[in-house]
C-alpha cells in the first residue's frame, strides 16, 4: 500500500519500526485451534445508522467473537449493537479506550500506525497526545499485505483503499466458521452516517473506499449463505 503512505521512508526504516513494535506485543496472537466438533461464530458489527431500532444486543452477545470498529460504542445502545466486545479494530485517528479483555486489532498500511501503537502501548501517549488503554498482551497487528489482498482479490482494485469495516468481515471470514454480519449499508436516503450521531451532512459518503461495491459484495456473500447479514431498519 506504497500509494497510501504519508512519505517515502526506506524499507530499512519500516524494518527497524516493526522491530521495535515486537518488542511491545506478542509476535504471535493466540488464536484458538478450529475442532470439527465445535463452530466457532462471529459477529462483526459495524457502525451503520442502520442499527438503530435493530433490537439485535442479544443475538451479537450470543456469538463467540465480536468484532468492532474504531469508535463504535455500546453505552446507551446495548439493546441493538449488544454489550460485548472481544476484537476491536481501530487506527490512531480512529483510537478508543478498551477494557482488559479486549483485543486491540489494526490493519496497518503506513508507517505511522506502527510508531503509533509502539508509542501508545510503552507510555499510554496516543495519536495527538491522548492516552490510550489497552492491554499489551492482547494486541494482534496483521501484516500490510492483508489490505492489498483485500483491496486486489475481494474488491478487484475498486477506490483507492478497502473500509475498516469490510477488512474486519474478511478477518472475521478467516477465523471463524459462522459470520453473522450488523450495521452495514447507507441509509434510506443513501448517507453513511452512524448510529451514535446526530446527521448533519446530508450528503454523507464512504470517503476514499468503495461503499457502495463493498456493500453489494456484504449482499452477494449473504445470498450464497457465506455469512449472515442483518439489514437493521
Amino acid at each position: 500500500m506504497e500509494g497510501l503512505q504519508d512519505n517515502r521512508q526506506r524499507f530499512s526504516a519500516y524494518n527497524e519500526t516493526v522491530k521495535k513494535m515486537f518488542q511491545m506485543i506478542p509476535i504471535s496472537a493466540e488464536v484458538e485451534a478450529s475442532s470439527p466438533d465445535r463452530c466457532r461464530t462471529c459477529a462483526v458489527v459495524g457502525n451503520s445508522v442502520n442499527l438503530k431500532k435493530s433490537h439485535y444486543g442479544p443475538l451479537i452477545d450470543f456469538q463467540d467473537v465480536v468484532i468492532r470498529m474504531n469508535r463504535g460504542r455500546t453505552k446507551g445502545y446495548e439493546a441493538d449493537v449488544g454489550t460485548r466486545t472481544t476484537h476491536h479494530v481501530m487506527y490512531p485517528e480512529s483510537a478508543v479506550d478498551l477494557d482488559n479483555t479486549t483485543r486491540l486489532v489494526l490493519f496497518p498500511f503506513k508507517i505511522l500506525d506502527l510508531e503509533w501503537i509502539t508509542k501508545a502501548l510503552n507510555t499510554g501517549i496516543s495519536y495527538k497526545e491522548r492516552r490510550l488503554k489497552a492491554n499489551p498482551d492482547l494486541v494482534m497487528v496483521l501484516n500490510p499485505v492483508f489490505m492489498r489482498y483485500v483491496h486486489e482479490v475481494w474488491l478487484q482494485k475498486k477506490s483507492r483503499y478497502p473500509s475498516t469495516g469490510f477488512m474486519a468481515l474478511v478477518l472475521a471470514l478467516h477465523i471463524c466458521d459462522e459470520v453473522h454480519v450488523f450495521g452495514y449499508g447507507a441509509d434510506s436516503d443513501g448517507n453513511w452516517s452512524h448510529y451514535w450521531e446526530e446527521l448533519r451532512n446530508k450528503k454523507l459518503k464512504t470517503g476514499g473506499h468503495p461503499g457502495d461495491t463493498e456493500y453489494a459484495m456484504i449482499k452477494e456473500l449473504d445470498q450464497h449463505r457465506v455469512i449472515t447479514f442483518y439489514r437493521g431498519w
